[in-house]
């Protein structure tokens, strides 16, 4: 089967895991099942590769990953190791968006965590590499790489390419904003529908920097996917070449001994959030990071991310709050770009190392810049001094909420609130035009434990835009918010609702305030009548007493630790 004893020799050396299920006599009923599906005893020789696959039908996110699958096994094959490609699962949040089916997105990434971890270890795989494109298959692949800790990266599928209406980009978020212009009579049925034909024109991540595109960015940052390769959108032609390439990457890690644990360090997590906070990304990196940090035991707090981010300059314009989309960026020059230019101001360590072998300021030292380009600015035109992921602390959040800032937020809200006990009904009050200038929107019991699964409330927040009340009109919840309201949106408020935090005992009328200056958030009301109001609550039943969804609610930690149901660690 192989040529020469010392070829021999280092095939042994790069599949020494795997020789515990295919090698030896004892082992000549595995090989059969094996060989029942095609492999040959020349395959079975060779290290066996893990190819974790998040295809789905079932939304554009995921849809083109079995393409990319088929060209990272020949990669693979290539660099003479065997795949085996698995599947998980996948939940789409743009589809499930403001209904039930969105409590299942972040319970899928610890499902996805969990899946890979099993399929791994049982069949003791000398490396993997997981194919992920969507906002929780991304952490979730890569929470299962950490916990592994074998050879592996994870790869992702790229961005949808921008919709076109009436020459003018459109994505996702320009539906849900639509809907909601609708509702204010702003806009004709047919606009909406010719929005929506086009918004979404092929497969492909959400374009703008949201959860998908923010975690790919993180990913290749914090060195977990290769740099430069998650960049490449969906479509394009040289996407099958960089799923080859990684294919025959994954041997270059076994060969190197090059595990999670040597990339997914403090440092790594500081440089994840400090890009996050640069390009103005979603609020989720902070849950997600918090969560790598904890599955792989390193002390990183939401303090450590807010001091990173008030130290960090946004310095790229990419929506929901900017002009421009993932496909933009990666035209400018894309993640190198922004590393480069972040490590030139010291707001990034290069000394990291990254599955490519390399650190990341080698990995990035040949970044191309498109000239003309207006996506990534230079350090001394920043969009606004510090960055955009911001954590408050106060009587109403105890251990923090989560709020990100682009620069043209009000940077002050006092007003009256207004308390809905779950998504619906928040979006039905906007939609009958209930919620007016001034008030502060509370959603509640939508949090990892109360909704469980802290839903993402973008159809909310897209029709509130709609109705014009973007910057006058503040939330908070103990959930998620999406898209962009140019307002004060706090999510990750913990502790939450249904554990009696402090949100819970919230009437209606109560006076919140937030100071972004003091990063502080408050209800005007003393201690003492906060006790006597605990005292007399009562948590309401469960949504759910069996099923994934009661186990996720019994297990789920709070928002400042990832929200992770891992509770080994």
């Amino acid at each position: 089967m192989t040529d020469s004893p010392e070829i021999r020799e280092q095939v042994r050396e790069l599949n020494a895991r795997s020789r515990t299920l295919v090698g030896g006599i004892e082992r000549s009923g595995a090989r059969a099942m094996l060989k029942a599906v095609g492999y040959s005893d020349e395959d079975l020789a060779k290290p066996l590769i893990g190819v974790a696959n998040t295809w789905t039908e079932i939304g554009p996110c995921n849809f083109h990953l079995r393409r990319l699958a088929a060209r990272v096994k020949e990669g693979i094959r290539a660099a003479g190791g065997t795949p085996f490609e698995f599947n998980t699962v996948s939940i789409n949040d743009g589809i499930t968006m403001g209904t039930e089916g969105m409590k299942g997105s972040l319970i899928s990434r610890e499902v996805i965590a969990d899946s890979i971890e099993l399929v791994v270890r049982s069949n003791m795989l000398d490396g993997v590499i997981a194919l992920a494109a969507c906002d929780k298959t991304m952490p979730g692949t890569i929470m299962s790489l950490i916990r592994l800790n074998v050879p592996g990266l994870m790869l992702y599928g790229g961005t949808i390419m921008p919709g076109d209406h009436n020459g003018k980009p459109v994505d996702i978020v320009s539906v849900y904003e639509a809907i909601g212009a609708v509702a204010n009579n702003k806009m004709s049925l047919e606009e909406l529908k010719a929005i929506e034909d086009v918004a979404c024109p092929g497969p492909g991540a959400c374009g703008g920097q949201y959860t998908a595109n923010t975690m790919a960015m993180i990913a290749e940052v914090m060195g977990i996917c290769p740099m430069g390769m998650g960049d490449v959108p969906a479509v394009d032609e040289s996407k099958g070449d960089v799923a080859f390439r990684a294919g025959e990457l994954v041997l270059q890690l076994i060969e190197q001994d090059i595990r999670p644990e040597h990339i997914v360090t403090r440092e790594a997590l500081e440089n994840s959030i400090a890009a996050a906070a640069a390009t103005g990304g979603s609020t989720n990196s902070i849950l997600h990071t918090l969560a790598f940090a904890r599955e792989a035991g390193i002390d990183f707090t939401i303090d450590d991310i807010e001091a990173i981010s008030k130290r960090t300059p946004i310095i790229a314009d990419l929506r929901p709050t900017g002009r421009f989309v993932a496909y933009d960026m990666f035209r400018a020059g894309g993640v190198p770009l922004l590393v480069q230019r972040m490590l030139e101001g010291g707001y990034l360590n290069g000394d990291t190392l990254t599955v490519t072998g390399q650190t990341l300021a080698e990995a990035t030292a040949n970044a191309e810049e498109t000239p003309g380009q207006e996506v990534i600015r230079t350090l001394d035109n920043p969009i606004k001094d510090s960055g955009g992921l911001v954590i408050l602390k106060g009587n109403l959040a105890p251990r923090g909420a989560a709020v990100k800032l682009k620069g043209d937020e009000p940077q002050h809200h006092r007003g009256p609130v207004r308390i809905f006990d779950r998504e619906e009904l928040a979006f039905q009050a906007v939609q009958n035009h209930e919620i007016k200038k001034g008030d502060v929107v509370v959603i509640r019991y939508e949090g990892p434990v109360g909704g469980p699964g802290m839903r993402e409330m973008l159809q909310v927040t897209a029709a509130i835009v709609g109705q014009g009340l973007g910057q006058d009109v503040m939330l908070v919840t103990d959930g998620r918010f999406s898209g962009g309201t140019r307002g004060l949106m706090i999510g990750h408020v913990a502790p939450e609702a249904m554990v009696g935090g402090p949100l819970a005992l919230l009437q209606e009328g109560d006076i919140i305030e937030v100071d972004i200056a003091s990063r502080s958030i408050h209800v005007d009301l003393s201690d003492e009548e906060l006790e006597r109001r605990r005292a007399a609550w009562q948590a309401p039943p469960p949504h759910y007493t069996s099923g994934v969804m009661a186990k996720y609610a019994h297990l789920a930690r709070q928002a400042d630790d990832g929200a992770i149901s891992n509770v080994g660690i």
